[in-house]
């Protein structure tokens, strides 16, 4: 009985949701977005500030200057608190978010990409320090991708598997039929989408113990083709038992360049050579994209082409999302959290709910 009431409260919850969200963001345009249904607030990241907002998008308490680029965002629940990726890194953007803070810029050995775990219960007010709320552990296989140098055709590139960084982030269960009860956070690398390079058509994903974050367990490569800036938002959806893949298109014509796409959590994973990386010797761990979506015939991929979800996807459970609309108005950026419902086609995935 007991559970029953609970499935018949959350099932009204989701009815009860706005079907749209709008924050009103600063200089940066959104990152990732992340509900809260026991506080009934959502917080967004915009690149340079951490913002906690109500239903009605009324920024309720914040974490300000922040002199890196904050991603995207996933919410635990059980522990209660945010987890975030953030980058302190020397290239274009992290170059640019530094001048117009007018904070001083970083050089490649001060490069550093991290998991940030946000206490939200502590953010109490407004520009709250970020030091105070915020716990950095460091992703030492992204810093070493990026700060190597490998060669390619004869040619010499900087940064491993094109890796820029980090950016999708995620907690879901592990990969398998047979699971565990280990909870998994999984976190993308961002990815140069260079079209004069072939070592840039995988994305990596990281997985670490949810309970240990001082290492990975498992370092995955997904093909998925060119992608710009890799996976922007990566979201583990129970509902579909997918991780779901948001992108920026790729620019390589060879490529369908989806901006969705999808991998099932089901799959076990295979050990296997990279195609055209031709410093990587030996197998590494695999997972495949799953066969939902568009299938571009010349190549075998699938995915779907939505203009929405790499600044903020959000699975609410039962088939709802909240999938960031972003944008920019009287000069200020923002975010419209909309409220979808997955139909799985391969056209559109996704129906927005009007309420």
């Amino acid at each position: 009985m007991q559970t029953f009431l609970l499935i018949l409260s959350l099932a009204l919850g989701l009815q009860q949701l706005p079907s749209s969200i709008h924050v009103e963001g600063e200089e940066f345009h959104v990152q990732g977005i992340a509900l809260d249904r026991q506080e009934e607030c959502l917080y967004c990241s915009f690149t340079s500030a951490f913002f906690k907002t109500d239903l009605n998008g009324e920024i309720i308490a914040s974490v300000t200057g922040i002199n890196g680029h904050l991603g995207a965002l996933t919410w635990d629940p059980e522990g209660r608190k945010v987890y975030a990726s953030l980058e302190f890194k020397d290239d274009a953007i992290g170059a640019g978010i530094s001048r117009t803070l007018g904070k001083n810029t970083y050089s490649r050995s001060q490069t550093e990409f991290c998991i940030a775990v946000i206490d939200v219960d502590r953010i109490n007010g407004m520009d709250v320090p970020a030091d105070s709320v915020m716990t950095l552990v460091r992703v030492e296989d992204a810093i070493r991708d990026y700060l190597a140098e490998v060669e390619v055709d004869g040619k010499t590139f900087e940064h491993r598997y094109a890796c820029s960084g980090i950016d999708g982030i995620t907690i879901g269960p592990e990969f398998g039929k047979r699971r565990k009860d280990r909870r998994c956070l999984y976190v993308a690398y961002g990815i140069y989408g260079d079209v004069d390079r072939t070592d840039n058509d995988y994305n990596v994903i990281l997985c670490y113990d949810l309970e240990n974050l001082r290492k990975p367990v498992h370092k995955y490569f997904v093909f998925t083709g060119n992608t710009t800036w890799g996976v922007q938002n990566l979201a583990y959806d129970s509902h579909t038992d997918k991780l779901f893949l948001a992108v920026y298109r790729g620019r390589k014509e060879s490529y369908p360049n989806y901006s969705l796409y999808s991998i099932d959590m089901s799959q076990t994973p295979r050990r296997a050579p990279l195609d055209n990386v031709p410093y990587q010797k030996g197998k590494v761990d695999q997972v495949v994209l799953s066969d939902s979506g568009l299938c571009d015939s010349a190549t075998g991929i699938h995915g779907w082409q939505f203009e929405w979800g790499s600044t903020g996807f959000c699975p609410l459970g039962d088939g709802l999302y909240y999938i960031s609309h972003s944008g920019v108005a009287d000069g200020s950026n923002y975010c419209n959290a909309v409220l979808y419902r997955w139909n799985g086609s391969p056209e559109q995935a996704f129906d927005q709910v009007i309420r």
